[in-house]
């Protein structure tokens, strides 16, 4: 049987991996528009907070040294396609931890797609010698630093806006000869940070009470939106991700009046954006103050624009991912996808369908059985299904498509 469902989902990936729609409302089969890179700013910053805060690369946790217990987190990176300074003639500026070394390679290939002919440089990688300054994340092979092979510091500014499209999660127009870039510790809770809402996170039932998301059962009627935005009752699944004892970076995201407070992992897609009606899909991460999101009126009948008021950063405990038949969910009064990772709700209902099938063929034989119902829910981690679903979409997807931070919830 579950041969079967991942076949099924790889057929659901190729058949609607064209499909660039978003819903709720009449959005679906409209075409993205491919978005056109702005070079960074001289002595720019992306995110525009401080490196070694929580919303960058995080705090300095101590530097390493070729003698430490922690000098196995180094790995080493032999990528042909990336030139080395190795001024120290030591191997040092190829050692760095297996986040940075991702987000490096996967920035020298778009540096050869953007200027055929030219590869990425790394003038400085970990830091043995105690070159810079203290606390910096050079010491702990969190850090590079980077041009291009020619040398051509007219390119710099897109090379940091490249920089910022793989992921790393700081970015520095740092100096005329160089980009410095860094990356979360393996170990960051900032860095587990998939598609979730947190444990105190509050559902609408059909019998016209809340619910806790982490006290959901499989069954459960709750509030949700169809595709053309109606709200409508539909009936909870499966968690794709539940953690409980974990605590996790969540973005917070709150509105105008009336005043809404939407907590959820940065993967996990929202129905946000700048037009009047729901049309749009974003990452948690990509919103800003001035979008707008989709609550439920005071009669909870029907749904209706707020503008986001402001955005931030909160530690909290529990990371729990609903799935529901209808794919979305009304929490805390807010309209949220179920999905995550993958920038396009279309897609990823698509690719659920198997699931869902499942589950009514289950609910309809067995109405009444719990253990056939209950043998959809995945009691701790990453389902299987969804795990399966993401390694596909890594082949047949470009990867703007998927999150930076891309599934690394599974670590959770």
């Amino acid at each position: 049987m579950q041969t079967r469902i991942v076949l099924v989902g790889l057929i659901c990936c190729s058949l609607v991996s064209s499909v660039k729609a978003c819903g709720p409302g009449r959005g679906y089969g409209r075409r993205r528009h491919p978005r056109k890179l702005t070079p960074l700013a001289y002595k720019q910053y992306i995110p525009n907070v401080a490196e070694k805060t929580l919303g960058a690369s995080g705090r300095y946790e101590g530097k390493i040294t070729r003698n430490s217990e922690r000098f196995k987190e180094l790995t080493p990176n032999y990528n042909p396609d990336i030139i080395f300074k190795d001024e120290e003639n030591t191997g040092a500026d190829r050692l760095m931890t297996q986040r940075c070394k991702d987000k490096l390679n996967s920035l020298a290939i778009s540096v050869m797609n953007q200027w055929p002919g030219v590869k990425l440089r790394v003038t400085e990688g970990w830091d043995e010698d105690g070159h810079h300054s203290e606390e910096s994340l050079h010491y702990e092979g969190r850090a590079v630093d980077i041009t291009t092979s020619d040398r051509d510091r007219s390119k710099y500014g897109m090379l940091a806006r490249l920089a910022v499209e793989a992921g790393f999660d700081w970015v520095y127009y740092e100096s005329k000869a160089h980009i410095h870039c860094s990356v979360k510790a393996e170990n960051s809770v900032a860095a587990k940070s998939g598609g979730c809402f947190p444990a105190s996170a509050q559902v609408s039932l059909e019998n016209g009470g809340t619910k806790s998301v982490k006290d959901l059962k499989p069954g459960d009627r709750v509030l949700a939106a169809d595709g053309e935005g109606n709200l409508l009752y539909s009936d909870f699944i499966m968690f794709l991700d539940r953690v409980e004892a974990v605590k996790k970076v969540f973005y917070v995201i709150e509105t105008r009046e009336p005043r809404r407070r939407l907590s959820l992992t940065a993967a996990h897609l929202l129905f946000a954006g700048q037009e009047s009606s729901p049309g749009q899909v974003l990452f948690a991460s990509k919103v800003r103050p001035g979008h707008l999101v989709y609550i439920t009126d005071g009669e909870g009948h029907q749904l209706q624009p707020a503008t986001v008021e402001k955005v931030y950063l909160e530690e909290m405990a529990g990371a729990y991912a609903p799935l529901t038949v209808q794919g979305t969910l009304v929490i805390n009064q807010v309209l949220a996808s179920c999905y995550a990772v993958i920038e396009d709700h279309t897609l990823a209902h698509w690719a659920f369908a198997p699931v869902r099938m499942s589950y009514a063929v289950k609910s309809l034989f067995s109405p009444n059985d719990p253990l056939m119902v209950n043998s959809t829910v995945q009691e701790n981690g990453v389902h299987w299904y969804s795990s399966v679903l993401y390694q596909i979409g890594r082949w047949v997807l470009d990867d703007a498509a998927i999150h930076p931070l891309g599934m690394t919830w599974e670590s959770s």
